[in-house]
């Protein structure tokens, strides 16, 4: 007999069919695993590493130690047209209550060794933690002392109300010697946990200090997303995939890094939307492809372009699709004037135009671009521009209307207004070195304000001119999509990626028509897959012209769905009320972290190059 009241039997013993011998004396062996389900409250948190998702959890407690955790249900209906939210959650976050009682799981404050034996020999001295400090950092010895011991360990325990009232004094000291805006904050994204981001943010507000950006910091900030509209990353909700009509996956391998999110991919199937996804390798999202991509490592942007070619060849110049043209007009700068500078022997593509060369009379000319209003056959300046964003008036938006009020119709070529067609140069750059090629371009001939004469092209002559559009029958145009030696055409892109350039052409066209036909609901899911190569910015780019030239973005169900969309769903206006003060104070001190740090601690020393190359 065992002490649980069991019996074992031997090799060599025969079972004689009665189990009541097994429980003799107690139960006593259940308890292990019933009371594995046992707690005594149930509260809700979130997994909070560096996740966007935001995932509800029930959270179960037994004596104050984490036993179990499951999805929340009670999030709000999103109604009867689209899947609900929940169950929100992956393995990742079920897992998570592990972490909590880690070894590795840094729990108490640490301070450099030496750094806290000044402090405390200090402190004993001077009594004052403001004047014990000042001690420290205005010595050059001892500020020596810890300083070079950066990198090296040697931090020691410490706790939290000696390491508060240390950082109390640095503060302190700081805001007497030098002022408040000496003092830099910076924290993990917001997504991952609004109440500790919040109360750092606030605080360093108050104090008057300057909260330092994150997301370009670590490298997750698609850069494309502030160069074109200006702003951070200011997309969908990831629900919004529902309302997609035609939807690729490109560098985003939505099952495994949008766990809590991906039925919204998988569901939308069902209403007949087209799924391509973008992927070098055979990623978990391929299985959810109608049409699978597989470009060679790094090469997205010509895949990009060749797509680019045949919208703008057969959306732009074979078919001109009114909605396109109409949103091209509108929201994007091809309607916008560039000059031709001189280079060498030919020409290349300059600055905007702006009324300062033309010699207009009209406030902050210099910085008030120009288009041809077909209307009045002149150049004018619309609505909208930099120029005019602190004017007084309504001229801050981006209404088809002239300064002077009139309604005017820019046009995107110069094509049929008086017209020549020159050549132009491109940089073109490989893995041979650098080097340029020569295309077509349609040009206007105009005097500027000192009666020189100059070359001027919209921005759209200039850029089916650099991807090769057959529009004037030239020999420096792509002859037709299978001309791999003219840069930026399907068979181009097939030497360099690897992807067939029927599928690629297929692709766009299905882009594009499914826009015409929903709207604009085409959509891109694009991810950090891209987003962490060298020069991802134009990467980007290639690919977000996709959407704007397809009239998509802005719509919902279309444009781009970068890999932030979980944080959507969050009371933005009034967190940020609490985040950065603005119930005490007027606009937040923010500062970009990349520049930050680059010259406040002298990175710009370490340049290679001089900003005169």
């Amino acid at each position: 007999m065992s002490k649980l009241g069991l019996k074992f039997f031997k090799p060599t013993e025969k079972f004689n069919g009665n189990w009541s011998i097994l429980e003799e004396k107690s139960r006593e062996w259940e308890k292990m695993y019933r009371e594995r389900w046992s707690h005594d409250k149930v509260v809700r948190t979130t997994h909070g590493v560096n996740c966007t998702g935001s995932c509800s959890w029930k959270v179960f407690v037994k004596n104050g130690v984490i036993t179990w955790e499951n999805q929340q249900i009670d999030y709000p209906s999103c109604g009867p047209d689209m899947p609900e939210f929940e169950p929100r959650g992956c393995p990742r976050g079920a897992s998570f209550s592990w972490y909590e009682y880690s070894p590795l799981r840094v729990k108490f404050p640490y301070v450099r060794g030496k750094l806290w034996k000044l402090w405390k020999a200090a402190l004993s001295e001077y009594g004052d933690p403001v004047v014990a400090w000042a001690s420290i950092v205005e010595d050059e010895q001892k500020a020596e002392i810890y300083k070079s011991a950066r990198g090296k360990g040697g931090h020691v325990r410490v706790n939290w109300r000696d390491v508060t009232q240390l950082i109390a004094a640095q503060i302190i000291y700081t805001v007497k010697k030098y002022g408040p805006d000496r003092i830099a904050g910076f924290t993990p994204i917001p997504a991952m946990s609004m109440i500790s981001y919040a109360s750092g943010a606030r605080f360093i507000s108050l104090l008057g200090g300057e909260m330092l950006s994150f997301y370009d910091w670590y490298a997750d900030l698609p850069p494309a997303s502030p160069q074109i509209w200006g702003e951070q990353t200011d997309v969908p909700e990831s629900s919004d995939w529902y309302n997609a009509g035609y939807i690729i996956m490109w560098g985003s391998n939505v099952p495994l890094t949008r766990t809590p999110d991906a039925h919204f991919m998988t569901e939308v199937r069902y209403k007949g939307t087209k799924v391509v996804s973008v992927a070098p390798d055979y990623a978990e999202n391929v299985k959810f492809a109608d049409n699978w991509l597989a470009p060679n490592p790094g090469t997205d942007a010509a895949l990009a372009q060749a797509m680019t070619h045949v919208i703008l060849q057969e959306y732009y110049e074979d078919k001109q699709e009114e909605m396109f043209i109409n949103y091209a007009k509108q929201y994007t700068d091809m309607p916008f004037i560039i000059q031709l500078d001189k280079h060498g022997e030919g020409y290349k593509a300059g600055r905007f135009l702006r009324s300062s060369d033309l010699g207009m009379e009209t406030e902050h000319a210099e910085w008030k671009p120009v288009v041809f209003d077909q209307n009045s056959k002149q150049l004018v300046i619309p609505n909208g521009t930099m120029g005019q964003r602190y004017e007084e008036g309504v001229k801050w938006n981006l209404n088809l209307v002239g300064e002077d009020g009139k309604e005017i119709d820019p046009a995107l070529s110069f094509k049929d207004h008086e017209s020549k067609v020159m050549t132009i140069q491109f940089p073109y750059f490989d893995n041979d070195g650098n080097g340029i090629f020569e295309r077509p371009i349609i040009v206007k001939e105009i005097e500027n304000k000192d009666g020189e004469t100059i070359y001027i092209a919209t921005i759209y002559d200039l850029m089916t001119s650099q991807y090769g559009v057959r529009r004037l029958n030239h020999p420096l145009e792509a002859s037709s999509y299978e001309d791999e030696n003219s840069m930026y055409s399907p068979k181009w892109q097939e030497k360099v990626t690897g992807v067939k350039s029927s599928i690629v052409t297929q692709v766009a066209r299905e882009f594009a028509q499914n826009a015409v036909d929903t709207n604009g609901r085409s959509m891109i899911i694009m991810g950090a897959g891209i987003n962490h190569w060298f020069n991802s910015d134009t990467i980007y780019r290639s690919i977000l012209n996709l959407v704007i030239l397809c009239g998509c973005q802005g719509v919902n169900g279309g444009g781009w769905a970068h890999y932030v969309g979980q944080e959507k769903c969050r009371p933005i206006e009034g967190w940020s009320t609490i985040a950065f003060a603005k119930d005490w104070q007027g606009p937040p001190r923010l500062q970009n972290a990349t520049s930050w740090f680059y010259f406040a601690t002298d990175q710009w020393k370490y340049e290679e190059s001089g900003v005169d190359k």
